[in-house]
C-alpha cells in the first residue's frame, strides 16, 4: 500500500479510503492507520475491547459450516418483512451482519461488496445484510453504500443474539462512542449498547452454511477475494444439507 496522504477531518480519510483503488483489507487498514492520529486513544480502547471479548471466545458458538443457518423474517430498508427461505429461493447468499449505518468499517466494506454485486448475481448467488438499526438508517446505509441487495433490520439484536453474536461494547466504548456523537439509542430504538460482531455467512440454497467470517475485531472483514470464491463453492452443495 501506498503511503497515505495527512488527512485533516475522520470524514475525510474516509472517503479517501472508501473509494480506494485497492483491496478490501487495504482499504479498512488504511482508515486504521488514519484514526490513530485523527483520533488519539481510539485504537487502543478497541484493541481492550477485542481482548475482552476475545477471552470469553466470543462469536465462536455461532452456526458452523455444515450446520443450517436458523430461520428469520425481518424488515427491510422499505419496511417489507423478508425471510431467509424467501433470499435463498433465489439461490445462494452471502450475508453480512454489520454494526451500523454510522460505522466507517462497515461502510467501507459495503462499498466494495457494492463494487462486485454484478459478478455475484451473474454467477446465480446474491447478498444480504443485517443490522440493528431502524429502517430510515438501513436505507441511508443501503443508499449510501450504492448496493441493491437489501438491508434489513434485525429488531433489539434478536436474530443476532440467537446466534450467539451479539455484544455489549462495553463503558469505555459507549463514552467513545457518545462523545462522537454516535446515539446507539437512537439508531435502534433502545438503551441497550449492544451490537453484532460483524460477520459474513454463505449459505448453500439449501439452508446450509458452507463458509463463516467471524472476528470480534470489527476492522476485519471477510476478502472480496474469499467471499466470491465461497459463493462458487456454495453451488456444490446443491439441494444437499
Amino acid at each position: 500500500m501506498n503511503e497515505l496522504p495527512a488527512f485533516a477531518t475522520l470524514d475525510e480519510a474516509f472517503l479517501y479510503c472508501r473509494d480506494m483503488d485497492a483491496s478490501l483489507n487495504e482499504r479498512l487498514e488504511a482508515f486504521s492507520a488514519a484514526t490513530r492520529y485523527l483520533i488519539p486513544g481510539y485504537q487502543e480502547a478497541v484493541d481492550r475491547m477485542v481482548n475482552r471479548l476475545k477471552a470469553f471466545d466470543a462469536g465462536e458458538a455461532a452456526p458452523k459450516p455444515g450446520e443450517r443457518m436458523p430461520p428469520f423474517a425481518m424488515p427491510d430498508e422499505e419496511g417489507r418483512l423478508v425471510t431467509l427461505d424467501e433470499l435463498l429461493s433465489e439461490g445462494p447468499l452471502a450475508m453480512t451482519f454489520n454494526r451500523g449505518h454510522w460505522c466507517p468499517y462497515c461502510r467501507i466494506n459495503t462499498r466494495a461488496l457494492a463494487e462486485v454485486e454484478h459478478r455475484v448475481s451473474a454467477d446465480g448467488a446474491h447478498l444480504a445484510a443485517i443490522m440493528p438499526d431502524r429502517q430510515r438508517f438501513a436505507a441511508a446505509f443501503k443508499a449510501e453504500g450504492e448496493v441493491h441487495y437489501p438491508v434489513l433490520t434485525d429488531i433489539d439484536n434478536g436474530y443476532a443474539l440467537s446466534l450467539n453474536l451479539a455484544v455489549w461494547v462495553g463503558e469505555e466504548m459507549q463514552r467513545i462512542l457518545e462523545s462522537g456523537g454516535r446515539n446507539l439509542p437512537e439508531y435502534q430504538g433502545n438503551q441497550a449498547w449492544v451490537l453484532p460482531i460483524p460477520a459474513t455467512f454463505v449459505i448453500s440454497r439449501a439452508g446450509v452454511i458452507t463458509a463463516r467470517f467471524i472476528d470480534p475485531d470489527y476492522r476485519n472483514r471477510m476478502t472480496i477475494e474469499e467471499l466470491l470464491a465461497a459463493l462458487k463453492a456454495a453451488f456444490s452443495t446443491g439441494n444437499q444439507g
